[in-house]
């Protein structure tokens, strides 16, 4: 028996009813790298593989004891953050990154689903002036990048432009990811990794399958994982690339929903009782 003590992550996010992206998608994430996952709800959907059907904000008060209740008793190793709502929970949030209570801070700057549902009502700049210089990795996808940047970004040489263009409001490392646009009929999918000022196109195979709800979570949320567990940036971040790859094509098949289903976040585990 392993009797190790696993490190500690936090999501703060949004929770999917679907179960396929946000909270949801960020617990079961941690539970594949065997780290013990806490979070912050900040909202709640009810969606499913078709889209969001309805949305409401959690209170600021009740996300501040949230992070109080989790962070004044668990010794947190890394922090993700998804879907803030609106420029309130984004400067609590930030009040707490400059206070250095959010280590290893991972941002995916969620403000649209990928079926077109807006999930961030306040200004997308707000996000660079208020977690910029607080981040470690800031991870937005091309929909992201572009309102964060007000400009067109297509094709890798644009991601490269943009990784440089973000690093700039002060994050450690930024990636952006291709997987939702540029170059959609290429072999690979290319994500670009600017970190401690070099830059690196990471490149996987393209997986052929409508089962990619909550890729973005996902990735975020292993990357974090990693990063609690002691991974160095670079390193996590490929790692994560791979984790995300797999669960993609472990999933290829599922008919779980009649959109865009999850991926697989237990591809690589089984449980001894099975």
């Amino acid at each position: 028996m392993n009797r190790v003590q696993p490190p500690v992550a936090l999501t703060v996010a949004g929770s999917d009813s679907g179960g396929g992206a946000g909270i949801q998608a960020d617990l079961h994430t941690f539970a594949a790298h065997r780290v013990h996952g806490t979070s912050v709800v900040t909202a709640i959907t009810a969606q499913n593989t078709r889209g969001v059907t309805a949305a409401a904000a959690v209170g600021a008060d009740l996300v501040r004891a949230q992070l109080d209740a989790v962070l004044g008793d668990f010794p947190v190793a890394a922090v993700k953050t998804g879907m803030l709502g609106g420029d309130e929970l984004l400067a609590l949030v930030a009040e707490y990154g400059r206070a250095d209570r959010l280590p290893n801070l991972v941002v995916d700057p969620v403000m649209v689903t990928t079926t077109g549902d807006a999930l961030f009502s306040g200004d997308p700049a707000a996000y660079l002036a208020e977690l910029g210089p607080l981040v470690t990795l800031l991870t937005p996808n091309l929909v992201e990048a572009r309102q964060l940047l007000g400009r067109e970004i297509d094709g890798v040489e644009d991601m490269r432009e943009a990784a440089r263009a973000l690093a700039t409001f002060g994050p450690r490392a930024v990636l952006v990811k291709g997987g939702h646009g540029a170059d959609a009929d290429s072999a690979d999918v290319v994500d670009v990794l600017w970190c401690d000022g070099q830059l690196l196109d990471l490149a996987a195979p393209r997986v052929a399958t409508r089962n990619d709800h909550g890729t973005g979570c996902t990735l975020a949320s292993a990357i974090a994982a990693r990063l609690a567990l002691g991974h160095p940036l670079p390193q996590a971040v490929a790692g994560a690339k791979v984790y995300v790859t797999e669960a993609l094509k472990a999933a290829t098949d599922w008919h779980l929903g009649t959109g865009p289903g999850p991926v697989h976040h237990h591809h690589g585990r089984r449980s001894v009782a099975l």
